[in-house]
């Protein structure tokens, strides 16, 4: 069964009843009442009542605390967020629910954090979300049914090393905790489309703050992706540029008064000289020194990523591979597996052991 109304095991049912019951002191103050509302949380905890009960008093905290009711009214985000932050909802699917964009190539991640602080971003979401949930209930009351998710098209054409820097990850990942724990059931479905070769680095980087069921509602598309989404919105839903035939008035294929495209952020917006990034570890190393890291890769296909920052030096580094196992080598004795790079003052040497398939950016 689905855990939705209409297809409710009888022990599903009773589990309604009861969390209807248990939260008769917050109920009048939730954005929705219905039973089709109440549902979302309890399918997103697996029908357990009291965990359902748990997430949905958070939630009512975090409403209170983000001033979440008149968000939508009461607060505006910073110029460089309403600029040059990409994304914005286009059409309806086929089924009438909201298609929202996100358009991940033209985003700056960097010169974002440099005008304007995480809380602008996490608000900026929160009030997306928040109309979206709104346009959910218009469409419900227009269609006569019960629209409760967004489709999300996202376009990852030009992802590349910018939008995998260490701020930039951390705030998508404190985004996407924010939506999961307080908007469960809010997705019916993501179309991935033009996904780079660097995508998979990209999505292990934020896959685990996805629970198991967003990760199923991930479509990644192929090359036929406008047959796909013209198979689930209609033509005249879907903007020119993505396969359809909905323009703006004036024409435009991209559809610019309903999705931004973003851009580089002009350095006028910066507020700040640099984000300050937490390092797992620091060192010091004088002029014309080595550092030499080894690390044991012991799965087949691993992925080593690696950030690093110095103060006043140019670095550089390479990628070696031991070639005889639990002894130890100079590097001249190792198989070469990234040359060294952009020796000026500092050479940093990464070393690997073990694994056959090796993936390194």
């Amino acid at each position: 069964m689905s855990g939705r109304i209409g297809d409710l095991t009888p022990k599903q049912a009773e589990s309604l009843a009861e969390f209807q019951e248990r939260i008769q002191d917050i109920l009048p103050s939730l954005p929705a009442q219905h039973d089709h509302y109440l549902l979302r949380w309890l399918r997103a905890r697996s029908f357990s009542v009291q965990k359902a009960e748990v997430m949905i008093r958070k939630h009512m905290e975090f409403r209170k605390q983000m001033k979440v009711d008149t968000i939508i009214s009461d607060w505006k985000p910073p110029e460089v967020i309403e600029k040059y932050v990409s994304g914005g909802m286009c059409g309806y699917d086929r089924e009438g629910s909201p298609i929202w964009y996100d358009v991940i190539g033209p985003l700056d991640p960097k010169g974002l954090l440099m005008s304007a602080t995480k809380q602008d971003f996490l608000k900026t979401k929160i009030q997306h979300t928040e109309m979206l949930r709104q346009e959910c209930q218009k469409q419900s009351k227009k269609l006569g049914k019960n629209i409760e998710s967004i489709t999300l098209i996202y376009d990852c054409e030009g992802l590349g090393l910018k939008h995998m820097w260490k701020p930039a990850i951390e705030t998508y990942g404190e985004i996407l905790t924010m939506f999961e724990d307080n908007y469960p059931e809010g997705l019916k479905r993501v179309f991935l489309i033009r996904a780079p070769k660097i995508f998979p680095v990209a999505y292990n980087l934020i896959k685990h703050f996805l629970c198991e069921e967003t990760r199923r509602k991930i479509i990644v598309l192929g090359s036929n992706w406008q047959e796909v989404l013209r198979e689930h919105i209609d033509p005249e839903q879907l903007p020119v540029v993505y396969g359809g035939t909905l323009t703006d008035p004036d024409g435009d294929p991209r559809c610019r008064t309903m999705i931004n495209f973003g851009g580089t952020v002009p350095k006028f917006y910066y507020v700040q000289d640099s984000v300050k990034v937490q390092y797992d570890k620091s060192v010091t190393i004088s002029r014309g020194s080595v550092l030499q890291l080894e690390y044991d890769v012991t799965a087949a296909g691993s992925i080593l990523r690696w950030q690093f920052a110095s103060d006043g030096a140019d670095i550089g580094f390479g990628v070696y591979k031991r070639t005889k196992e639990g002894s130890q080598q100079k590097v001249a004795e190792m198989q070469q597996i990234l040359p060294s790079d952009h020796m000026y003052r500092i050479l940093v040497f990464i070393l690997l052991a073990r694994s056959q398939f090796l993936k390194i950016f």
